[in-house]
């Protein structure tokens, strides 16, 4: 194994030995201590574990191709749950191991799924962890488009940096910033949530999830947490964050002109996002609900999918469509991504039309892309929502087998693919996770994880175990 690997996960091993401390600190000072001894235990295992990793030297460096850096972030969304997994499974009798490790699954991938029903009667130290799993997961998956960056193509590689093959000192740059910002924009979260009257203990939980596009919450209050106006305003603005890029602000700040594609993708996107809230305004606000209506939409574009029980059932279908475009290439949603569907769109339109006019030549660029997208890229695309559509076929099918009606099943296998909680916006509020079958919960599983490694990566994959040649 590459010395790489190893201190790789050995980080973030000591992450969550870290939040298991915070966890330990928060029991000791509100005198919550029948968790206890799970943080320890956790906080014991991991952080062995991840100093281990860390000084290990015995493997030395060597370079890894596309294919092992796949397998690496694979194999980190299978181990890392397990991990997070244990003070669930300790803490609570009635959880077995497979309930468990569905929750950290669920909250690692920054999906939401959640086997508990009723969150008043959780422990407050546990409904940290589940936030605080989020926030670890969107680390990692930040961290883990960095290691598949070549699986991009060079505009967006752009849009992160001026160089296309990262080279040790400019990861460790990339990663430096990826970690102060995301710390930085988890405060700002936190800081907008409490100038609405948010309590400080959910307020934390609520810039947890939002950050990581997370689906978990700390209690079953949503509609009473957001109930003025303002409060649904900025609740809506901060869900943007995990829409546009990570570094979008950074960039604004940092902004020079020959420097322009690196706010290129996020100007796109941003216009894409006034032409949804626009049109909803015009079409759907009705019954003077347009701020649930924008939450919905701010929670559907960042792949969230929290939402008030008051929302036009008739918009599922929107909202379903909203979350498969997800939001930017380096943000935490999840998503075919619009940047990438709209260039495959005007590659198609183009393509219609140079048959109509063979001597006419046309861009693939969009308006504020310098770089245009070439027949390698336009494949990764067309790639991309082909395993989406085998992936959502598969999905839909398993948890049919699994005792869910169609229509369920589909709308359920969307969200899971992408990532994205089930809440009363998709019609799915009252799922039962805690009751699904073994073969349900472990389909899940799989597409949860599916979900959240680039889906090219899984053509990579299949392409490497079953053409051998």
């Amino acid at each position: 194994m590459n010395i790489f690997t190893l201190k790789y996960f050995g980080i973030f091993f000591l992450v969550i030995s870290f939040f298991s401390f915070f966890n330990i600190i928060y029991s000791y000072y509100f005198n919550l201590l029948s968790n206890l001894s799970n943080y320890f235990l956790t906080f014991g295992i991991t952080f062995i574990i991840g100093l281990f990793l860390i000084i290990f030297k015995k493997y030395k460096y060597e370079k890894i191709n596309l294919f092992e850096r796949i397998v690496i972030v694979l194999i980190g969304y299978i181990i890392l749950p397990v991990a997070i997994a244990i003070p669930y499974y300790f803490g609570l009798n009635e959880l077995n191991l497979i309930n468990s490790y569905f929750e950290a699954i669920s909250g690692f991938t920054s999906t939401g799924f959640s086997i508990f029903n009723d969150l008043d009667k959780l422990d407050q130290t546990l409904i940290l962890w589940r936030s605080s799993s989020q926030w670890i997961g969107g680390l990692y998956f930040l961290f883990s488009i960095l290691l598949l960056i070549d699986l991009f193509d060079e505009n967006l590689k752009r849009s992160l940096t001026n160089y296309i093959s990262l080279n040790s000192s400019e990861i460790f740059k990339q990663v430096f910033k990826i970690i102060v910002i995301y710390v930085s924009m988890t405060i700002l979260i936190f800081i907008m949530l409490k100038f609405v009257n948010v309590r400080s203990y959910e307020a934390y939980n609520y810039s947890l999830s939002i950050i990581s596009s997370g689906g978990f919450l700390p209690n079953d209050n949503f509609d009473l947490t957001f109930a003025t106006d303002i409060s649904k305003v900025v609740l809506s603005i901060s869900m943007l964050f995990s829409f546009f890029s990570l570094f979008f602000i950074f960039n604004l700040i940092f902004f020079k002109k020959k420097n322009i594609n690196y706010l290129s993708e996020d100007i796109n996107i941003l216009i894409y996002l006034l032409i949804v809230i626009i049109l909803s305004f015009v079409f759907f606000n009705y019954d003077n609900n347009f701020l649930n209506v924008l939450v919905s939409i701010s929670s559907s574009v960042s792949n969230i999918g929290i939402s008030f029980e008051k929302v036009p059932k008739n918009l599922v279908f929107v909202f379903l469509l909203l979350v498969i475009l997800g939001g930017s290439f380096f943000s935490t949603s999840s998503g075919l991504r619009v940047i990438k569907v709209l260039t495959l769109i005007k590659f198609s339109l183009n393509n219609l039309l140079s048959h109509s006019k063979p001597n006419q030549i046309y861009s693939n660029k969009l308006s504020l892309n310098r770089i245009g997208a070439n027949i390698t890229d336009i494949n990764k695309y067309f790639f991309a929502i082909i395993i989406f559509i085998i992936s959502l076929f598969l999905i839909s099918i398993l948890l049919t087998v699994s005792n869910l009606d169609f229509e369920t099943s589909f709308k359920l296998g969307i969200l899971t693919i992408m990532n994205t909680v089930n809440s009363e916006m998709f019609d799915l509020g009252n799922l039962d996770f805690y009751n699904f079958n073994i073969f349900g919960k472990i389909s899940l599983i799989i597409f949860m994880i599916i979900g959240r490694i680039e889906l090219l990566s899984v053509i990579i994959l299949l392409k490497k175990f079953l053409f051998k040649n």
